[in-house]
């Protein structure tokens, strides 16, 4: 099964999506895993980031929902977990800006007075055929938004970050096995999951977990807004074939984790 062809400008939308994404509104159920602590998580308007929102905030954690400026989505994540019965705070911004990433920490700080979990999640992607096809520009960026930022968001957090917290970097598939269209992509998933891995061996003495996870394709509105029609139509019929995902992509992809325990 493969989506209608579609295209949106960056970062995308979610409502303008279809098929609609699941981000688990209607089946996730907490049980308390996560009662009383705060999570930080990146790019959390949308996509992976909220379903991470909504699945923390009914295992009964505050989270703070870091994104570019896709307000209404965000306000949709936001609404979500109030009604989790949980604290949203909204914070825009660019986080291929370091400063930016600093103050994300210090507003968490300042609004739970603790970070128990920091999920490191905001990507950004463009495809390209060719090496010589890639602005300059649009490869600084990936890797400050994709991978620099991570950098800069944990050496902020962990100061905040007392024994038993976690720190979680959304890497990908694309890690190990890259495919050439996404090169400045490929190459920032493939830092993270290394630098996630020397994380978890840094930081283990101090009581902090660092884990990477690799998901598959998942739908989100950073498919639609930065791939061409034809490879948005077929997005992830190849990976979900040899899955049991009924030969589409999905919102929890198939992958691996990498880093501490």
């Amino acid at each position: 099964m493969s989506q209608p062809p579609q295209q949106q400008t960056p970062p995308g939308a979610t409502g303008a999506m279809d098929p609609a994404p699941d981000h688990g509104e209607h089946s996730y159920r907490g049980s308390g895993r996560l009662a009383g602590k705060a999570a930080v998580i990146t790019g959390a308007d949308s996509g992976i980031g909220r379903a991470v929102a909504i699945a923390y905030a009914r295992e009964g954690a505050d989270v703070l929902i870091s994104y570019l400026d896709e307000h209404e989505d965000a306000r949709e994540t936001q609404r979500w977990v109030e009604e989790a019965g949980r604290k949203a705070v909204l914070v825009p911004g660019d986080l291929a800006e370091p400063a930016h990433c600093r103050s994300v920490i210090a507003t968490a700080v300042a609004e739970f007075g603790r970070i128990d979990v920091l999920v490191s999640n905001a990507a950004f992607q463009m495809t390209h055929e060719w090496i010589e096809d890639i602005p300059d520009e649009e490869w600084d960026h990936t890797l400050a938004l994709n991978l620099s930022a991570f950098f800069h968001l944990t050496k902020a957090a962990v100061p905040h970050m007392a024994p038993g917290s976690s720190i979680i970097a959304s890497s990908s598939v694309n890690s190990d096995n890259p495919p050439p269209q996404l090169l400045p992509y490929d190459v920032t998933k493939a830092g993270l999951a290394n630098m996630t891995a020397a994380l978890a061996q840094m930081l283990g003495p101090k009581g902090i977990r660092a884990n990477s996870v690799a998901p598959g394709p998942i739908w989100t509105p950073l498919i639609p807004s930065t791939m061409p029609e034809e490879q948005v139509q077929s997005f992830g019929a190849q990976e979900a074939s040899m899955s049991s995902g009924g030969g589409r992509c999905g919102v929890r992809g198939r992958g691996r984790r990498r880093g501490g325990v």
